[in-house]
């Protein structure tokens, strides 16, 4: 007995809905540092550059995109997987640019980025080694960040230092993930801005 047309446009109609249904997976959340509020404790010295050019960080590719990545050291080390459904709203090398940045414009210094740059302007220049969740066991991990940074004078180098933090995470997912990695951007921004208080530029 042959199926009336309606009812086979019906069953088609259906299937796609059901399909459609089935193949829609779960929402991402996205996360980022949250607010910049005020700083817990300021540098014991003030920075000796009152107008600073701030460069947008460089790191390694799987930075400058909005996955979340973490480390099994428990288990695998050298593998960094990334979440499933937990995304960054911004890729961590703008996130940790524009903290670094509103971190030190905190501390009383003018900021500039690089397209308004002046003659005679220190440039600091950021480059990223590592930035993510990494988990000592199934329970328990940590946010860690490592960057070099380094002070131009013109086309002089006054300085540069190596920086890295760790903090604990709340909770063993991307939410614990994110708070930690922002405690520890913050946490090297205060390095960072101590830092800045020892140096002497050479005069004009």
């Amino acid at each position: 007995m042959p199926i009336p047309r309606n009812l086979t446009v019906l069953m088609l109609a259906s299937a796609f809905l059901l399909g459609g249904c089935a193949s829609r997976g779960p929402v991402p959340t996205f996360y980022d540092f949250g607010p910049a509020a005020p700083m817990a404790a300021a540098p014991a010295s003030t920075p000796a550059v009152p107008v600073l050019v701030i460069a947008e960080a460089n790191g390694p590719s799987w930075l400058d995109s909005q996955r979340m990545y973490y480390r099994l050291l428990y288990a695998d080390a050298q593998q960094s997987r990334p979440y499933a459904y937990n995304r960054w709203n911004t890729p961590p090398l703008q996130l940790l640019s524009q903290r670094l940045k509103t971190r030190v414009a905190q501390n009383g210094v003018k900021v500039l980025s690089t397209t308004d740059a002046a003659a005679g302007v220190p440039l600091l220049r950021i480059d990223v080694d590592d930035f993510s969740q990494n988990f000592d066991t199934q329970s328990r991990s940590s946010g860690h960040v490592s960057l070099r940074a380094s002070l131009f004078h013109g086309h002089r180098l006054i300085d540069q230092k190596t920086f890295s933090r760790s903090g604990p995470a709340g909770s063993a997912d991307a939410q614990g993930g994110a708070q930690a990695l922002a405690a520890a951007s913050d946490a090297i921004a205060a390095d960072l801005l101590t830092w800045l208080g020892t140096l002497n530029l050479p005069k004009e």
